[in-house]
């Protein structure tokens, strides 16, 4: 019944998420009929003939949209499998990759490559730094948190995270004044963005998307157990600490991966997780999914808000997830105050 129950779960995912996704490759300056879409996809899969759709709408659902919208997806499916994992390992709600470093580490890189314009790998550059400086402040974070306790709290990682995010991104600002005429440039690179991005982008994130949450779903026993409190872990036989550096190495691959290609999005990663939660539990080999596709759902709408809202601009996307996260964020910490 449990298994028949999940089974029922992940095919209603399925739906969802291909229906968003279609959504988000229809909606735009110009508006494409999902039956065209899907006649398009048809074609490409299964040699359905298109009929008379034009080449022009061709492109834009194969070279313009398509990419963009799966990657958003895989974006927030990335970062929101990642929140809920953080927030069980440190058992706090509040936890995610944004609040540790990761997105203002790899902030930090991006913004070095545009200021002193080291295109060392052409158009990955800016990825491939991201992803090392969103990484390696995750590992100064743990490192430095360690020194603090050794236990690893998860209040103490909170707090470090926080503390050395404010620290990165005092170090951004300043480097994008210092740099006037990139300023600009890097103020947008902070706000995130999915515009431009191609079928190369997707492939990488979701090959390592891919290795990333097998790796998570593996450890949902110990994710489970890890909710109960340390203590309880380790009388079932766990080594906590080396779980716990292995989960937050996991998460900051993940999400500076995700980050890296598409700018700093914050609190995807932590409302996600929690709409989840309250809707299918907290078993964590469901949980992990399930945040996942709510992530990916979540982000792709946010996505199409910043194109559609005030047209022919477009928005940054990050600054959509902030005007929905900020009070969600203010209402879960207030709600567990009045807890205590």
């Amino acid at each position: 019944m449990k298994n028949t129950k999940s089974i029922i779960l992940l095919v209603s995912a399925a739906v969802v998420s291909a229906a968003v996704i279609v959504m988000g490759i229809a909606a735009g300056s110009v508006f494409i009929p999902p039956g065209q879409i899907l006649r398009i996809f048809g074609n490409k899969l299964f040699g359905v003939d298109i009929g008379d759709i034009p080449v022009s709408s061709e492109n834009i659902i194969l070279s313009i949209r398509s990419p963009r919208v799966i990657l958003a997806f895989l974006t927030g499916a990335a970062l929101s499998a990642c929140g809920a994992t953080v927030q069980s390992v440190l058992k706090n709600p509040l936890a995610s990759p944004f609040t540790l470093g990761v997105s203002s580490g790899a902030s930090l890189g991006a913004g070095v490559v545009i200021a002193f314009e080291w295109y060392f790998l052409g158009s990955f550059s800016l990825p491939a730094a991201g992803l090392v400086t969103g990484i390696s402040s995750m590992f100064l974070m743990v490192i430095f948190a360690s020194k603090i306790d050794r236990t690893l709290q998860g209040s103490t990682i909170v707090l470090t995270g926080m503390v050395l995010s404010l620290f990165i991104n005092s170090i951004v600002t300043l480097m994008a004044n210092v740099h006037d005429e990139k300023y600009k440039q890097i103020m947008k690179w902070q706000t995130g963005s999915f515009s431009g991005r191609k079928w190369d982008s997707v492939l990488i994130l979701a090959v390592i998307f891919a290795v990333c949450i097998t790796f998570l779903m593996m450890r949902s026993r110990e994710l489970d157990l890890l909710t109960f409190g340390d203590e309880q872990a380790r009388s079932a036989g766990m080594d906590t600490k080396a779980v716990k550096a292995s989960l937050l190495i996991v998460t900051a691959v993940l999400s500076g991966t995700a980050v890296a290609f598409t700018g700093v999005i914050g609190f995807i990663d932590l409302i996600s997780p929690h709409i989840a939660r309250k809707l299918f539990g907290a078993e964590h080999k469901l949980l992990i999914p399930m945040s996942a596709v709510v992530g990916g759902v979540f982000m792709v709408l946010c996505d199409i808000a910043a194109r559609v809202l005030m047209p022919p601009n477009e928005l940054p996307v990050g600054a959509v997830t902030a005007i929905l996260g900020a009070p969600f964020f203010a209402w879960v910490f207030f709600s567990r105050r009045r807890k205590m």
